[in-house]
């Protein structure tokens, strides 16, 4: 493979204990995998709905709940109106050995009980993506033209792995691409979670790119900022797909401009694109994006850090996240000391929903200028 196994794990239903779910995901990460982790008190829909935007080699589902006679019919029900059914879906948790041969008989690829080797999970999961699907360049293309979510997702896949089949002709939309960045922990996927609902709300379609970084050890990543960004009931006007920064310097990935054109040729109003946010050197966003979101918080530097060179030069506006924390006052009037006023600062906090409008209606309001 060109290209490293992607696994989704999820959650489902009321169970609130998710460990172990995460023991293995560092695990999957460790084997080389891309895992996305979508968190706990996920649906069968919200599952199945963010399998297909990712275009993942492997669903695995953990269930400690006993619920697993009433979740996999419903998780291979979605997998077929999603039209992913060559996605394999792996069961684990607290599953009666008595229960196997039904659920297997449902459609479930494998069942993994507490106490099954790490070693042999990934083994098994290796088998499966070796004798994984094809399709057809026509197929994707025709899809994509006609405006489907899955070919969209499958095109990105293409476009990673061997380049754009020929056939597409990726015409400039309508798109108002904003790029997110900030240090790790500031809060961007939650604010572009926030923002992009109330772009929704405004009757925009959005896509977000969300970068996060790759391991130079294993070549693996753990892809959590779909687990900040999804909210309630899926939304077919609000795509998320994630992607991993591989051998791509200045905090994106690869083919991550390509990518934003599918997005753009796909009729998406706004395309929000999150950088890794490893710090002051992420700025070849600015390349390919019309405005640049820098996202700080409170106590995050004084006026020297904010005249640094760098990231602070190539945002275009300014968003003082947390500001329910001690500490925005001063750290605002030290960001106005130090930028001035030419440049809007915005104030909010996503924990509060405060401010998210504000920055929701500047969008709204310079896509019709």
């Amino acid at each position: 493979m060109k290209r490293p196994i992607r696994i989704l794990l999820a959650k489902i239903g009321l169970d609130g204990h998710d460990r172990g779910v995460k023991v293995l995901a560092r695990s999957f990460r460790e084997a080389g995998f891309e895992v996305i982790y979508t968190g706990l008190w996920q649906t069968c829909e919200a599952t199945m709905y963010a399998a297909m935007q990712e275009d993942v080699d492997i669903v695995g589902a953990s269930l400690l709940s006993a619920a697993h006679m009433t979740v996999v019919p419903e998780l291979v029900r979605y997998r077929r109106e999603l039209g992913v059914e060559n996605i394999p879906i792996l069961l684990g948790g607290i599953i009666p050995e008595t229960d196997h041969e039904t659920v297997l008989g449902m459609g479930v690829a494998a069942i993994f009980n507490p106490g099954a080797s790490t070693a042999d999970i990934v083994t098994r999961i290796r088998e499966m993506v070796a004798s994984s699907r094809s399709e057809s360049d026509e197929d994707l293309v025709r899809g994509y033209k006609n405006r489907e979510p899955v070919s969209l997702a499958r095109l990105i896949t293409r476009l990673q792995r061997d380049g754009l089949p020929g056939g597409i002709d990726l015409e400039q939309g309508k798109a108002t691409i904003v790029g997110v960045t900030g240090a790790p922990g500031v809060g961007k996927s939650s604010f572009i979670g926030k923002l992009g609902g109330a772009l929704r709300e405004r009757g925009l379609k959005v896509a977000v790119l969300a970068v996060d970084p790759t391991s130079p050890i294993n070549g693996g990543a753990l892809l959590g900022d779909r687990l900040r960004m999804m909210r309630g009931k899926p939304d077919a006007d609000f795509f998320i797909r994630s992607v991993a920064s591989g051998d791509v310097q200045g905090g994106l990935g690869p083919k991550s401009e390509e990518i934003i054109r599918l997005f753009d040729g796909f009729d998406f109003d706004v395309v929000l694109v999150e950088t890794v946010g490893a710090g002051q050197s992420d700025f070849t966003v600015r390349e390919i994006v019309d405005h640049v979101l820098l996202l700080v918080m409170p106590e995050s530097g004084d006026a020297i850090q904010f005249s640094k060179a760098g990231i602070m030069e190539i945002a275009t506006h300014f968003v003082l996240n947390k500001c329910d924390l001690d500490g925005a006052d001063a750290t605002h009037a030290q960001m106005i000391g130090a930028l001035g006023d030419s440049r809007p600062i915005w104030r909010i906090s996503t924990i509060n929903g405060e401010g998210i409008g504000d920055v929701a209606d500047w969008l709204v309001q310079s896509r019709s200028r």
